[in-house]
């Protein structure tokens, strides 16, 4: 398969039509284009401070890093795009192999909306979830704009496949569920939206609905309940079921590893937890140095335990001290 694209220079970033900046002090929600139409992106925070692009999973939306991304912005540029088809960001038409749901694609995305928004230089990236995932990409298809990674509450996705039998599928059933061709997932999801995103949001070792601020569950709740999201987050899922192992499967037949020093958080509750060894995992897949641990928490980790996520991200991403002179 042909190398990833190379991201041309996009037009500036423009204001969004909707700006659901309420609990937000300091940032401002923008559109930017990108390859599928645009991306929604919120940032704010100390403008000459280093930049930490925050990336949101499923059935989520930048909203998900509110307190971590105000607890940062006395330090950070913070950077919280909605992926393409969650949130504000629409996704494009559908393409063969479910490519537009792709990683590599989302990952253009960011490029893009970094390139709006006139960051060029190499930045901190964080990823939970689906996010995790295109962080992952990012760094593996343009490791000259990752300068550290975090992912959180993930294992590689090829690595996660492999490892399936009959308790990781009953555990993550949705994997497989959200996989089957298009309209059956979405109608039954459709038929009970609201209660279906509740029930994903109260588990994988989250105590029910406590950890979601009630402007969030709101915000999850309009993102989500349309059909067209609906349908973007079953392809999300059906190109990580199909082109994003052969993407993965591809570059690790190259040889490409994350090149950039790694810190991986997960959920002491959680089923990564339960199931995988993400620091093996992911130091199998990285070049530099990895390093990280569980927290006392299930998968939403940013809205279960948002202080101790800032704190974990704030001193891995703090810049080093420069060398003493000799």
């Amino acid at each position: 398969m042909a190398a990833p694209p190379t991201p041309s220079a996009p037009p500036a970033a423009h204001p969004a039509d909707h700006d659901p900046a309420d609990g937000w002090p300091g940032f401002a929600h923008t559109r930017v284009p990108a390859p599928g139409g645009h991306t929604a992106v919120c940032h704010g925070g100390r403008a000459d401070g280093p930049v930490l692009v925050l990336l949101h999973g499923f059935p989520q939306t930048h909203v998900l890093w509110r307190r971590v991304a105000l607890a940062l912005a006395d330090t950070f540029r913070l950077v919280l795009p909605d992926l393409r088809g969650y949130g504000d960001s629409p996704a494009p038409p559908d393409e063969p192999e479910h490519a537009q749901a792709s990683k590599r694609a989302m990952a253009l995305d960011v490029v893009h909306a970094l390139d709006a928004l006139g960051i060029t230089t190499p930045v901190g990236l964080v990823g939970h979830d689906r996010g995790g995932r295109v962080a992952h990409r990012l760094a593996l298809d343009h490791p000259g704009r990752v300068a550290r990674l975090t992912v959180i509450d993930i294992a590689p996705t090829l690595d996660m496949y492999a490892r399936t039998d009959l308790a990781f599928a009953r555990a993550y059933y949705h994997w497989f569920h959200l996989i089957q061709p298009a309209p059956l997932p979405e109608t039954m999801i459709g038929g009970a939206a609201r209660a279906y995103l509740h029930a994903k949001l109260g588990g994988w070792g989250a105590a029910g609905l406590a950890h979601v601020e009630p402007a969030a569950l709101a915000a999850y709740e309009r993102a989500f309940e349309r059909p067209a999201a609906i349908h973007s987050a079953c392809e999300d899922y059906r190109a990580s079921a199909g082109i994003d192992l052969e993407h993965d499967r591809e570059s690790r037949a190259r040889g490409e590893r994350i090149a950039c020093d790694t810190l991986v958080l997960w959920g002491a509750r959680g089923v990564v937890h339960r199931f995988f060894d993400p620091l093996a995992l992911w130091q199998a897949q990285c070049a530099a140095r990895v390093s990280g641990h569980a927290l006392d928490a299930g998968h939403f980790i940013p809205e279960e335990r948002p202080a101790d996520t800032a704190a974990a991200l704030r001193a891995f991403f703090t810049p080093d001290p420069p060398e003493p002179a000799p």
